[in-house]
């Protein structure tokens, strides 16, 4: 569940490898209902105890360090269409081991984002721009092909990537831009988002869960209750105790695979509790400073709660080398619209 970032790393995974298994089980008991919004991993005192000699001579500080602070869309009645990362329609199958990546385009439009059942995601109408969103996670095929490593742990060129932080998932939207001839999002100075560019990038919270959505209003795009979550998501109740490969599962209405389980999925935007009250209707783009950013959609270690459209989640963005990535979290990427 460890994964180091400098000299030592060795060392320090496994130490982490021996902790996970005094943490695992803890885990899963505190996953049913994460009102605390700090939603920090309790099992990393565990954690500190067997690392903290280390990570002081290593850790010049993992603090989470701010970057500075940084359309009306029209609702539309068009259908999403699939896009390969060049906008040319493509039907590449990612259990064929074809690390190019296929994307949806999904049209503007309004829905109703947030979770009458969660103290930090009142419902409020959101308004959002067309733009293109990846129709799998990223894979460690995709991952590897671009940025010459896989940082992994549970090894497979079809599994989602993970083990990345979200300055790792960053850097990656800038390599597949360079490499298909984009204007970059990021400038990795500041990590601040030029969401005027053509490239690639994270998607806003908004883009995330109107994708997740795809023009439902229940708890889960599929209905309001757990039932059918098996078909559609690898959660704690059915993964086995690892992430699966992507899209074995039925996709959402707007044929994207993964939307919930298996990894959450990092979004551009900082955290904050309150939000929502204050966001912009049109495409909001998060807090303009924070210490953490935002990531959805549940993962295989988590609860059905986690899997609702509605559901927030937070951790540290890891700008330094030396923070640490797991085995929870991935992404997929976006473009603007055409």
């Amino acid at each position: 569940m460890w994964r180091t970032f400098s000299q030592g790393s060795s060392f320090l995974a496994t130490l982490g490898f021996v902790a996970e298994s005094l943490c695992d089980s803890a885990l899963g008991a505190t996953h049913s209902k994460m009102r605390v919004r700090s939603r920090r991993w309790r099992c990393r005192l565990s954690y500190s105890l067997l690392t903290v000699y280390v990570a002081l001579l290593l850790l010049p500080g993992c603090e989470r360090k701010a970057p500075p602070k940084g359309p009306e869309a029209a609702a539309s009645n068009s259908q999403p269409s699939v896009a390969s990362n060049t906008q040319q329609a493509t039907r590449n199958n990612p259990r064929e081991g074809n690390a190019k990546a296929e994307m949806v385009q999904l049209p503007g439009g309004r829905f109703v984002m947030g979770d009458k059942d969660e103290v930090d995601a009142t419902p409020h109408e959101v308004v959002l721009s067309a733009f293109y969103i990846d129709k799998h996670l990223v894979t460690q095929a995709q991952y590897q092909k671009a940025m010459g490593a896989n940082p992994s742990r549970w090894k497979g060129d079809q599994n989602p990537v993970e083990q990345v932080r979200w300055s790792d998932a960053v850097r990656f939207c800038n390599k597949r831009s360079e490499t298909e001839g984009l204007q970059p999002c990021y400038d990795l100075k500041t990590w601040k988002c030029n969401f005027e560019a053509d490239g690639y990038r994270l998607p806003t919270e908004a883009e995330w869960e109107y994708a997740c959505r795809a023009g439902t209003t229940t708890a889960y795009f599929f209905g309001d209750t757990p039932s059918k979550l098996g078909d559609y998501a690898w959660f704690d109740k059915n993964s086995g105790g690892r992430p699966r490969p992507v899209s074995q599962k039925l996709p959402n209405a707007w044929g994207l695979y993964d939307m919930c389980g298996n990894v959450w999925q990092w979004c551009n935007d900082f955290y904050k509790v309150d939000y929502y009250p204050e966001a912009p209707r049109d495409n909001p783009r998060g807090p303009s400073e924070g210490q953490t950013k935002v990531v959805r959609g549940g993962a295989w270690r988590f609860g059905d709660e986690s899997c609702r459209s509605g559901y927030r989640y937070n951790e540290n963005p890891g700008y330094a080398d030396v923070c640490f990535g797991y085995d929870i979290y991935g992404f997929r990427c976006v473009r603007k619209g055409g």
